[in-house]
């Protein structure tokens, strides 16, 4: 297990192919990470589906009717894009066309995905379990799609 050094800061996702930690980026993305963690500690992102799984690219999650086009019932957020890499294991929200379109729906990249450097917002990074998020059903969407079984911030969980 990795050493979780920041616990407010760290999600645990429990996913059908097991599991993955992120840490979480306040310092790129405050508004970002706290409606996260808000939607995590509700229960929001239990059981949703990867509805957008490309090789290469990135694996997409948090949309309630797991096809992409919803969101929560909180208001969209407006952009916090930063200068951070997107890159293997990095965790950034997906949006709409406009750039304060994102809501609940993000993305975990495979890959060098740096064109979307200062246009979506990263505010995490996978720091153990990648290889979990590797084996996710490829597919838009996926015949068979993998979900998030339950996702946590660390410092809620009981030891």
């Amino acid at each position: 297990m990795t050493e979780i050094k920041d616990p407010e800061n760290t999600l645990l996702m429990e996913t059908s192919q097991g599991s993955v930690v992120i840490q979480l980026r306040p310092d790129l993305a405050p508004k970002h990470v706290e409606r996260i963690k808000m939607l995590v500690r509700d229960g929001f992102y239990d059981d949703i589906v990867f509805h957008r799984v490309i090789d290469g690219f990135m694996a997409q999650t948090g949309c309630p009717d797991g096809r992409g086009t919803g969101g929560s019932s909180h208001p969209n957020l407006e952009a916090e894009f930063n200068a951070e890499p997107h890159v293997r294991g990095v965790c950034s929200m997906a949006r709409a066309s406009a750039p304060n379109s994102a809501n609940s729906q993000f993305f975990i990249c495979f890959d060098d995905a740096t064109f979307l450097d200062n246009q979506y917002t990263a505010w995490g990074q996978v720091i153990s379990g990648m290889e979990n998020v590797d084996k996710l059903q490829r597919g838009e969407p996926p015949r068979n799609p993998d979900k998030m079984v339950s996702v946590k911030v660390a410092a809620d969980v009981k030891t």
